[in-house]
């Protein structure tokens, strides 16, 4: 196969929501579809005994969530698809803001019943601000959830997106017969039996048709007539182009756990979502096809394999074919490296691949040389922009428990905190270590993994901060810096980068603190 011809056939996205609307569910259903496994497990049922897929650290089996970002690639009707399930619960934000840097398209699923809760809008504003293209899938349609149309407008509203279902639902809850697809034109009838593997489809070309009253029923297919003219009358047409620029959001209908609309949702997206798209680096705009390789690492993850210490970095390929052994260029250190084992992923498994295309995920084995955010190229000097750290909103004090393990205790912190897991600031005044994150379950997570993957013990220490901010001075020998770096010696520290940073105690103090130094600018993200 050409070159051109592998870009065209990879379609790399993620999967966003609130927690619990489904979106691990929908990740196995996708890959049932796609052949790669042949039994889904739910995440919740206690009777079926196979975990989902992508959740493979024992935290995430015991509470039901997804805590770190898993990659999976299958194969679907020649497209190669590469998904990147992100963590839904909030306190994994920054993992979930990280992995959108390296996606082309979203997929959003919202929960029927509870519609568009506070986390799903947070990450859609950041995929706006980027323009990724999104496609909308409504879940769980097999429980009472509120009015179709009453959603459409809610995602309209609450989401700032412009919206246009291509399938739409006939009744709901107990009364849910199934889904006409409008991209199609087609209905699906719903039988309620998740043990059918792929539902029959009716082809109907004409909704007016007296078949359609044999198949739903008079009242229904009364309702359905109505309904699509209003969704005709209502709604734009769907124009991939805007699509893709993110100016306009298909919407679909389904069951995930019972494995309906799914796979609507897969043929549609296949057919209409981005090939991998160009990225901006700190000198120019990098084009896919290009010859010449480049990628960033986007995620670093440690003890994968408890049985090794190894650490994975995830890379996603911007351009150019990555091939094994071949030496490549780590912008940041200047130095060549090469790569004896790259890995491509199917949740936990793994395979040695020799040569990966634009838009695929590499797992490169690390011994210390990635940090998040790196770049490397064939030889080119660029970096990619845009993975920053955010300001953390939650403040501890590490100590250790076990002073015979302090040396255990410090690598895995550090290990963790180039993982990006949470961050670590080092206090100017007495060098004691704060760690900051942006939920407060990660300190659950990290203590969980110092104890099971380095053998080491924490206790924490409640810390009065209000936010971090980055400090950037416009003349570090000003009598004003000299007199700021005395007043506030002790809210002072150092990131791991060793970048200056303000811890504020207060949102009035750092008030205080920017008016009464103006030639100081403080920042909420280490990017500046």
């Amino acid at each position: 196969m050409k070159f051109s011809e592998e870009i065209n056939r990879r379609r790399t996205f993620g999967i966003i929501s609130h927690p619990d609307a489904g979106k691990t569910t929908l990740t196995e259903k996708l890959l049932l579809f796609g052949g790669a496994i042949q039994e889904a497990g739910a995440v919740k049922s206690n009777k079926i005994k196979k975990g989902a897929t992508s959740d493979f650290m024992e935290i995430e089996r015991q509470r039901g969530i997804s805590v770190a970002t898993s990659v999976l690639a299958f194969e679907y009707q020649g497209v190669k698809i590469n998904i990147l399930d992100t963590p839904g619960h909030k306190d994994f934000a920054e993992d979930t803001f990280r992995t959108l840097t390296a996606v082309d398209s979203v997929i959003v699923v919202i929960d029927v019943a509870k519609g568009v809760e506070e986390q799903t809008e947070k990450l859609v504003s950041v995929c706006r601000m980027r323009n990724i293209p999104m496609i909308v899938f409504i879940n769980k349609l097999d429980r009472e959830g509120k009015d179709a149309f009453e959603l459409l407008d809610e995602v309209e509203q609450k989401l700032g997106l412009k919206v246009t279902p291509l399938s739409f639902p006939i009744g709901m809850g107990y009364d849910f017969k199934g889904i006409y697809n409008i991209w199609e034109k087609n209905i699906n009838l719903f039988s309620g039996d998740s043990r059918k593997n792929i539902e029959e489809t009716t082809e109907i070309s004409d909704l007016n048709s007296a078949e359609l009253n044999t198949l739903i029923g008079e009242d229904a297919a009364e309702t359905l007539r109505e309904e699509i003219e209003l969704v005709d009358g209502i709604y734009p047409n769907f124009e991939q182009d805007l699509y893709q620029k993110g100016e306009l959001q298909p919407v679909f209908f389904g069951s995930a756990l019972n494995n309906f609309g799914v796979r609507e949702l897969l043929d549609c997206f296949i057919s209409i979502a981005p090939t991998p798209r160009p990225k901006e680096s700190d000198i120019r705009i990098v084009q896919p096809d290009e010859k010449d390789f480049t990628g960033f690492v986007f995620k670093i993850h440690a003890n994968m394999d408890p049985k090794h210490r190894d650490r994975l970095a995830f890379i996603k390929i911007v351009s150019g074919t990555f091939e094994r052994n071949v030496p490549y260029l780590h912008t940041r250190h200047n130095k060549k490296l090469k790569f004896s084992s790259p890995n491509a992923f199917f949740a936990e498994k793994k395979e040695i691949v020799d040569v990966s295309y634009p838009g695929d995920i590499v797992g490169l084995h690390d011994t210390g040389n990635f940090k998040i955010g790196d770049t490397l190229t064939t030889g080119e000097k660029l970096n990619y922009k845009g993975i920053p750290s955010f300001s953390p909103e939650h403040f501890r004090y590490i100590n250790n428990a076990d002073p015979m393990k302090s040396k255990q205790l410090a690598k895995g912190i550090d290990q963790l905190m180039d993982e990006g897991v949470a961050q670590l600031f080092t206090l100017e005044l007495n060098g004691r270590k704060v760690i900051g994150t942006v939920g407060a379950l990660q300190y659950e997570v990290i203590q969980y993994r110092l104890e099971h993957e380095y053998g080491a013990k924490c206790t924490y220490e409640n810390l009065n901060v209000h936010k971090a901010c980055w400090v950037d001075a416009e003349d570090e020998n000003n009598d004003e810096f000299k007199d700021f770096k005395r007043v506030k010696g002790k809210f002072l520290a150092k990131d791991k980068q060793g970048q200056l940073v303000f811890l504020a105690d207060s949102s009035f103090s750092l008030q205080m603190t920017q008016q009464k130094y103006p030639s100081i600018t403080f920042h909420f993200t280490s990017e500046f």
